[in-house]
């Protein structure tokens, strides 16, 4: 059979399971199979290529998990963020895109510090997905990340080795005990501290199924209040972040508020939410 005519059989069933973005999965489902970017596919789509029938079915087949709400990043093994591709899969929390907007808070940041290699450590890494990002966009930098998960710890072992380039170095251990797992001498050296801790309330169940569940329960959620963690991390990266560093942290549209006043009430200076490019309010930075 022709790609297009794959393409919109897959598509329709996507978009029939309710998945929103029917087309582009199905296309990057195609693509994965046939070893073809997803510009590829829609110029093969175009051109009316054939495809055999063993790929077809292998198609079919990861069409039928992602009709069950299969995480499409779990079929396909890789999650893109920003300038780089992760491999993820099971046990791992998968990158979001309002993530990126976050991680441009760090970058700007560590860009901008004037010692030749600023220091930046990433708690609650998972992937990986913000450390790499920064090491790969600003060479310069020295780049510490903090896992607990075990299984999220083996995906951002596997994502430092393959993209790491030697910068990146990765802690197993609690983010609350950031300044008892950092080397003795980046301890109050740090200039920037970023973290997309969990923050969904521990009464509030996630809507998409494939967060509910596929993501891991230790990265999504953060206490009655979702806060619990974000409360260590402001009291640890006292000790951690040098005088003048900054804080971000990622959060959920309501929690801003709430985030300012308890960083203001630690010692944090210019406590600051920003938006997403969905307008919500996404992130909140502070100065040491």
């Amino acid at each position: 059979m022709r790609i297009d005519e794959l393409l919109n059989e897959v598509s329709g069933r996507l978009e029939r399971a309710g998945i929103m973005s029917a087309r582009a999965d199905a296309e990057l489902i195609i693509g994965h199979v046939l070893g073809e970017r997803r510009g590829r596919v829609q110029a093969l789509t175009m051109l009316g290529t054939a495809i055999d029938e063993d790929r077809a079915e292998r198609i079919r087949a990861l069409a039928g998990e992602r009709e069950d709400r299969v995480p499409l990043q779990h079929l396909t093994g890789r999650a893109p963020f920003r300038t780089i591709e992760l491999s993820v899969g099971p046990g791992v929390f998968v990158p979001r895109p309002e993530t990126e907007i976050v991680a441009q808070f760090a970058v700007d940041a560590l860009a901008a510090v004037p010692d030749p290699s600023p220091v930046a450590v990433d708690l609650c890494t998972g992937s990986g997905a913000i450390a790499l990002a920064l090491a790969t966009e600003v060479p310069t930098a020295r780049v510490w990340a903090v896992e607990k998960s075990r299984e999220a710890h083996a995906w951002a072992e596997r994502n430092v080795r393959e993209l790491g380039d030697d910068r990146v170095e990765l802690i197993l251990g609690d983010a609350a005990d950031a300044a008892r797992l950092l080397p003795p001498e980046l301890v109050g050296r740090v200039h920037v501290l970023i973290s997309n801790p969990p923050y969904v309330p521990d009464d509030m169940v996630p809507r998409d199924p494939e967060v509910r569940e596929h993501d891991p329960e230790q990265a999504l959620y953060g206490g009655a209040d979702g806060l619990d963690l974000v409360r260590a991390i402001s009291r640890t990266g006292l000790d951690v972040v040098a005088p003048g560093g900054l804080i971000v942290i990622e959060h959920a549209e309501v929690q801003g508020e709430a985030i300012r006043a308890l960083l203001a009430a630690d010692g944090w200076r210019a406590p600051a939410t920003h938006r997403d490019l969905t307008l919500r309010d996404r992130a909140t930075t502070a100065v040491r």
